[in-house]
């Protein structure tokens, strides 16, 4: 072989050996790198690590530290009220030690006055027996005399006396019956009064006055256009949902809801201030809107029953009552709400039939129920009287509150139990209290007129006069059409039409005079 080859493959073979050492040296290098790389990462990962234990372990101490505290001062409140506790229970033991103290005494005052009455009893036994004996001793001699002188035996004596006491007994029985009758009807009579006294003097209340019309603000005249919608459809969606009468005049920024049902009338009147808060004015908003107003208002009225019931402090009420108790809250009678009205007649009732020795709850009830029937007479037929108390029947109350609810309005109700009694007159007392009836001035107005003209329709009358607020009319007749006579006729007349066509308070005095009346004049 050639030496030049062999140097060549030597050189080459050296450069091989010399290439692989340096990659084996290069390789290593890269592998020490990526080891140390792993372990700068992996040491990296232990300080995270390290760090995310030690805020897990400084948030698990917080939340045990606050759990604890919560807890610490949980147990500390529960502590002072439970002290609290003790301290009313401790106080109330020692006003219960204090009370049993003074009844101790009491009672030791009692058993030395009752030794006392029995040593006197004693002393007063003795006193009789030794009154007995000679009584007896007197009656023997007595007896002995009777014999005697008129020869009769001692048992036809005994009746004959016993005859004259009894007819003596049966004259004293019917005087002294007499004078407890009178007697007894006289401190009935103050009895009564003094109740009625105390019932009116201890009840008071507030009484508010409403008419058929509500009036509703409205921020501008551009607001009617909007109420009353494109062809009126605004308007006839919210009479036609609500029943009630819009009006809608020149009156500056005012619209007035026209309804006789003042439920229907405060449906009306809240729907519109919200539609008109709102802006959005259109027949599906309006029902959206009145349905709203409805629930509202059906909530509102259960809690006016609910208020009610617990201002009496009775209980014990079917739902449905509630809802029509608070009903009446919508319902006038004079210038009080019914509601309030039959608040007053219970607590009347109630402070009677205490004064009466009565159950005051059931007297409460009832007075509370006794126009329950004006809330439902719109939707039945009958006296709301009537109404009312088969209302109550079907729901459950007794027959008592029934039966006084039913005879609330009649003179008779006394006779049908005490408790219906009870109701007539606290419902008579509200009723005409001074303010319950007050007429309102258009009403006051229109009476006056309707009389006038009653009046003035009848043949002979030249003129008609009503006088002293509606309680006398003054008609003066034409003399030369009708004679004295027929003057008290006329009078009488005109009483009678009065009394059937027109309701008035008290009694109306009616002067018809006919006078003739000669002028001249000295020239």
């Amino acid at each position: 072989m050639d030496v030049s080859l062999i140097i060549v493959l030597v050189c080459v073979g050296g450069a091989a050996l010399g290439m692989f050492v340096l990659g084996i040296s290069g390789h290593r290098r890269r592998i020490t790198a990526v080891y140390e790389k792993a372990q700068q990462e992996s040491q990296a990962m232990r300080e995270n690590a390290r760090r995310e234990s030690d805020q897990l372990l400084q948030g698990a101490l917080d939340e045990a530290k606050e759990e604890n505290s919560r807890r610490r001062r949980s147990f500390e409140k529960e502590t002072k009220q439970r002290r609290q506790e003790l301290i009313k229970l401790e106080n109330k033991i020692r006003q219960r030690e204090r009370t049993i103290e003074k009844k101790l005494q009491l009672l030791d005052k009692k058993e030395q006055d009752i030794t006392q009455q029995e040593q006197t009893l004693q002393d007063e036994e003795a006193r009789y027996r030794r009154l007995a004996n000679e009584v007896d001793d007197s009656l023997q001699q007595v007896k002995d005399k009777l014999k005697q002188v008129t020869g009769m035996s001692v048992e036809e004596a005994k009746q004959e006396l016993v005859r004259s006491i009894e007819n003596e007994a049966r004259k004293e029985a019917r005087e002294k019956l007499r004078k407890i009758e009178e007697e007894t009807r006289q401190e009935a009579d103050q009895q009564a009064r003094s109740i009625i006294s105390a019932a009116v003097q201890r009840i008071s209340s507030e009484f508010v006055s409403d008419a058929t019309v509500t009036v509703v603000s409205i921020p501008s005249e551009d607001m009617k256009g909007r109420i009353i919608g494109r062809e009126g459809r605004n308007i006839r969606a919210i009479e036609q949902l609500t029943g009630v009468d819009l009006i809608i005049d020149d009156t500056p920024e005012t619209v007035i809801v026209s309804c006789f049902n003042p439920i229907r009338r405060e449906i009306a009147r809240i729907t519109l201030e919200r539609l008109i808060v709102d802006g959005r004015i259109h027949p599906s908003r309006i029902g959206e809107t009145i349905r709203r107003v409805t629930e509202e208002l059906d909530q509102t009225m259960r809690d006016e029953g609910e208020q009610a019931i617990l201002q009496l402090g009775i209980s014990d009420f079917h739902p449905e009552l509630v809802l029509t108790l608070g009903r009446l809250k919508y319902r006038m009678v004079g210038q009080q709400t019914v509601l309030q009205h039959s608040l007053e007649t219970a607590q009347i009732a109630r402070i009677m039939a205490a004064e009466m020795r009565s159950d005051s709850k059931e007297a409460a009830r009832s007075g509370l129920l006794h126009d329950i029937g004006k809330a439902l007479d719109s939707d039945v037929d009958g006296h709301h009287a009537q109404v009312g108390a088969d209302f109550c029947a079907r729901l459950g109350e007794s027959p008592q509150v029934v039966e006084a609810i039913r005879a609330h309005h009649f003179d008779h109700a006394v006779q049908s139990s005490p408790l219906a009694g009870i109701i007539y007159t606290a419902n008579q007392l509200s009723m005409n209290r001074p303010g319950a009836r007050r007429e309102a001035v258009d009403s006051y107005i229109e009476r006056l007129n309707d009389m006038e003209k009653l009046v003035a329709d009848f043949t002979g009358i030249d003129k008609v006069y009503v006088l002293k607020a509606g309680r006398e009319v003054r008609a003066l007749v034409t003399p030369s059409g009708m004679g004295d006579d027929e003057v008290v006729d006329l009078s009488s007349e005109i009483a009678a039409k009065l009394r059937q066509e027109l309701t008035f308070p008290g009694q109306v005095r009616i002067s018809v005079v006919r006078e003739s009346q000669a002028v001249d004049y000295a020239k």
